[in-house]
């Protein structure tokens, strides 16, 4: 529950290695947030790692499983109570010539890229709906607001993702829990390692102070720099014929 000046006390990160997903927490961490659990494949085999001064539990979680995502999630609030912040922070970049040559890499990652944010997605609307209150992160991307012949894979599944959030948080709406859709851009990390960073690029911690300013203020969408919304506003409804020679 959030405490007595209406801060963020829980947090639950689903893919606890995340750049983005762990500088989310450290930021919560620092405004107040006193109970983290980080989810991650075989997170129980190390010590938990120091965020401030948070009370840091491990489960184990792993994204391509969805039949064990409902018990992570409540083995979370059993851990630490009602859950302020849920952030599925979980996926695979790839290449899009990898795919091309092995469908069935494509297909997994997929699987991963929606099909796991849907699992756990539902079950943590699920597990917030019954608390009455909390806030499901969604990390989205603008590789899925109009999707690249260069990455279309990955953006595939991100498009899906996006309209799946936005459908969630209209679904919730009233119950006092509630979907925060993050889009950022080409972001800096290890994710991107040795890629050409695009332009309006941004790091894991610039994301982080975005979705930080975004939970202050209730916010449904948050764009990663601000002003790619009024870029894609163009993009959106930019003909197909030059959509397609966008650069690869």
């Amino acid at each position: 529950m959030k405490n007595a000046l209406g801060a963020v006390d829980t947090v639950l990160l689903l893919g606890g290695r995340s750049e983005i997903g762990l500088a989310i927490v450290e930021r919560l961490v620092r405004d107040g947030a006193r109970r983290v659990v980080l989810a991650a494949r075989a997170a129980t085999a190390g010590p938990p790692p120091v965020i401030g001064a948070a009370e840091v539990h491990l489960l184990d979680f792993d994204a391509s499983r969805p039949e064990t995502h409902g018990e992570v999630i409540e083995a979370a609030a059993k851990l630490v109570g009602d859950l302020d912040v849920v952030i599925p922070a979980f996926g695979v970049l790839g290449r899009q010539d990898v795919y091309d040559a092995d469908p069935v890499a494509a297909a997994e990652a997929v699987a991963v890229n929606y099909g796991g944010h849907v699992s756990a997605g539902l079950f943590a609307a699920r597990r917030l709906r019954e608390q009455g209150h909390g806030t499901l992160v969604v990390l989205s991307s603008v590789a899925g607001v109009r999707v690249r012949r260069a990455n279309f894979v990955y953006g595939s599944a991100k498009a899906g993702l996006d309209g799946f959030a936005q459908g969630l948080g209209d679904a919730l709406h009233g119950s006092g829990a509630r979907v925060m859709v993050v889009r950022p851009g080409f972001v800096i990390g290890r994710m991107t390692e040795g890629m050409s960073p695009a332009p309006m690029s941004s790091t894991p911690g610039r994301v982080a102070d975005a979705v930080i300013a975004g939970l202050r203020v209730d916010a449904e969408v948050v764009w990663v720099p601000g002003r790619l919304r009024v870029f894609f506003a163009v993009m959106r409804v930019l003909p197909r014929a030059i959509w397609r020679r966008t650069p690869r």
